[in-house]
């Protein structure tokens, strides 16, 4: 018989991947909010995509490229820390490189004993999502935790959305 992990109903630990990006940034200040409101840790998480080095130009050794977005990442996420901890957020942070993106904030997950993951969309249109799919709709397909997915506003319509995003709870399998 197929064992149902049970949730618990009061999220303790609360995953944000976090790409620095504006929807990501409105993402980390929905995510302040629950962890203030459960009292719950918020672990912040980047991924750095390796890219093969066929598609880095030759004057770029891959080392310092990666070297360079692991200390652009860590700023960041040092800034969004101290943010954290003005509001009584008691906060984490991890780095990750690999070329699984949505595989990656799946070991996360594991690894820290998330409850609730916070991500949001870019709400990217056009081929690319076609082919390769996004990362947010992967993690909705793999995590077996609740998750809030907050979806970015279209580019045309963000005159319409106030805070730059919408927000939709989805049920994640269990």
């Amino acid at each position: 018989m197929l064992e149902v992990r049970a949730f618990p109903s009061i999220p303790t630990k609360i995953l944000l991947p976090i790409d620095f990006s504006p929807s990501s940034q409105a993402a980390l200040e929905m995510a302040a909010d629950l962890a203030q409101h459960f009292h719950a840790e918020l672990h912040l998480l980047n991924v750095i995509p390796m890219f093969p080095t066929t598609t880095l130009p030759d004057f770029v050794p891959e080392g310092e490229f990666l070297q360079g977005a692991r200390t652009l990442a860590e700023d960041h996420l040092a800034k969004c820390q101290v943010t954290l901890r003005a509001k009584g957020v008691k906060s984490s942070s991890s780095i990750e490189v690999g070329n699984d993106v949505a595989g990656n904030i799946m070991e996360v997950v594991e690894r820290e004993h998330i409850d609730m993951v916070v991500i949001s969309t870019h709400g990217i249109s056009g081929w690319r999502p076609l082919v390769f799919g996004s990362i947010a709709e992967k993690v909705v397909k793999l995590v077996q935790c609740p998750l809030l997915l907050l979806r970015s506003a279209n580019p045309e319509t963000s005159a319409i959305a106030q805070n730059g995003a919408h927000s939709e709870i989805v049920a994640a399998k269990a």
